[in-house]
């Protein structure tokens, strides 16, 4: 007999989904304690009212699952009613999320309190004005999460404070180091460079001028192709 896991009912979402088979969805889903898991949902599609309607991204979930080895037999789908856990809509910002998660997280490796950061941020992005800090702060936890945490308030060679008032770059593998320039335009997507005051922000999650919020953008992005590589990420088609 084959050692088979049966798991309890988790807290979920659905990140992505594509036919399988006839009648079948393969779904990878973002669970509270499991972290990432592959799921086939046997006959999903089939039926006056399909599984399939259920396993929608951005939808609180509960779903259980049994299995072994890489991809698990769904067995267990239903909405999480929860009243703390309004529907979330999807939006642009949500498939860019989603993509972040499928191509950084492994499968079957618990994420703790990555869960909640995901679902935090899910609901601020369908608010204009905290979208934009809601993606960084949670593109920041991410990384920390899966090893890569940035150390925002000190200078990686000396040790001392960031000053806000400097300007600082990026170095992969090292961290953020005094740059010697004091007349420093940050041009849209081109440099690493950064002031002290948007690091500052940044580490206390505090982000709020624009100027601050363009630059972690672009740095943000400099940091996450270092864990992405070359491979395009698909939802900034949708921006396009």
């Amino acid at each position: 007999m084959r050692n088979e896991r049966i798991l309890a009912i988790e807290s979920a979402f659905v990140l992505n989904r594509r036919p399988y088979r006839e009648t079948s969805l393969l779904v990878e889903a973002f669970t509270e304690k499991s972290g990432r898991v592959g799921l086939v949902a046997k006959g999903a599609r089939r039926g006056k009212m399909p599984l399939a309607a259920v396993l929608e991204p951005f939808r609180p979930l509960l779903l259980s699952w049994r299995g072994s080895g890489e991809i698990f037999t769904l067995t267990l789908a239903e909405s999480d009613e929860s009243p703390r856990l309004p529907r979330i809509l999807p939006a642009k910002s949500g498939f860019y999320v989603n993509e972040l998660l499928l191509r950084l997280l492994h499968r079957n490796d618990p994420y703790p309190g990555l869960f909640e950061n995901y679902r935090q941020v899910l609901q601020r992005i369908l608010s204009p004005e905290q979208e934009q800090p809601a993606l960084r702060i949670f593109e920041k936890r991410l990384l920390a999460a899966i090893g890569y945490g940035l150390s925002l308030d000190r200078d990686a060679d000396s040790g001392l404070p960031v000053v806000p008032e400097k300007n600082y770059r990026y170095r992969a593998e090292r961290g953020f180091v005094e740059h010697d320039s004091s007349d420093v335009y940050i041009s849209q997507g081109s440099t690493n460079i950064v002031r002290g005051s948007t690091l500052i922000a940044l580490d206390r999650e505090t982000l709020r001028e624009s100027e601050q919020l363009r630059e972690a953008k672009y740095l943000m992005r400099a940091v996450l192709r270092g864990c992405l590589g070359q491979k395009p990420l698909a939802s900034r088609m949708l921006y396009r």
